[in-house]
């Protein structure tokens, strides 16, 4: 007798940590800007090896996502840069507090593997590469990619806006290091994380300080306020600020998230 109540009790345990366990798991849906892709497409599968949560990751370009994000579309964790995220935040889309700074960006450039490559070494050696380059790819800044939306800056900055239309290449989104691989632009500009490690693609470099945006080009993830699994959502933001997801985001050509 003492045996079989053993027995039913061990039973009735494991049931129970079993139906703990089911309950624990969440499938947590995060939007995520497109730039973020290499860094969260490493790290997913270490969240979910480490927990008992399953990511679904869509990816946008920033602009994009914060239509969709206004126009009710339902998630658990947003990340995308300061421009995009700021104004989300402020409409209590993002549940305030729960921010956190992933990653910061730099733009820079690709040509195709063994083609010479432009100088960039200053601002005005970056002015005559563009007016001698034949061609040029970058995504539309209409699109509302951050890359593109500050390159179409850079231009004006560099007052050869209407020298560069008609040999301009304009995608929408990332994939500039994928065009000038297949040899359909000369250059392509994005940002970093977009470039590097591209099969076909030579990495130039980013460019000069002067032609960055140190302000805008800051990642942030926040849980949002139409979270259905807002304790899971907390929990991959805090692994997303430990030192082995830094460890990814730094290798994937970013600085990790730095005050």
């Amino acid at each position: 007798m003492n045996l079989r109540l053993l027995v039913a009790a061990v039973e009735v345990g494991l049931m129970v940590l079993l139906t703990h366990g089911l309950a624990a798991a969440a499938e947590i849906k995060v939007l995520s800007a497109v730039a973020m892709r290499a860094a969260l497409d490493d790290l997913a599968p270490q969240f979910e090896r480490t927990t008992s949560h399953k990511l679904t990751i869509s990816y946008a370009v920033a602009g994009e996502l914060r239509k969709r994000i206004e126009g009710g579309e339902l998630g658990d964790i947003t990340i995308l840069p300061r421009p995009w995220f700021e104004p989300l935040l402020t409409q209590g889309k993002i549940t305030a507090g729960t921010q956190i700074i992933l990653a910061r960006s730099t733009v820079g450039v690709s040509v195709r593997a063994g083609t010479p490559k432009p100088d960039i070494s200053s601002v005005e050696a970056v002015r005559r590469s563009l007016l001698a380059a034949k061609s040029i790819v970058y995504g539309d800044p209409a699109k509302g990619g951050a890359s593109g939306v500050h390159f179409a800056r850079v231009l004006e900055k560099l007052g050869i806006v209407e020298e560069m239309k008609p040999k301009t290449i304009l995608i929408p989104g990332a994939g500039a290091a994928e065009v000038v691989a297949r040899g359909e632009a000369e250059i392509g500009v994005s940002q970093t994380i977009d470039l590097i490690r591209v099969a076909g693609a030579d990495y130039v470099g980013p460019l000069p300080p002067e032609l960055q945006n140190t302000t805008d080009f800051v990642f942030s993830a926040g849980v949002l306020a139409s979270a259905k699994e807002p304790d899971a959502a907390k929990a991959l933001i805090k692994f997303l600020s430990g030192a082995d997801a830094a460890r990814v985001i730094k290798a994937k050509g970013m600085e990790p998230g730095a005050p």
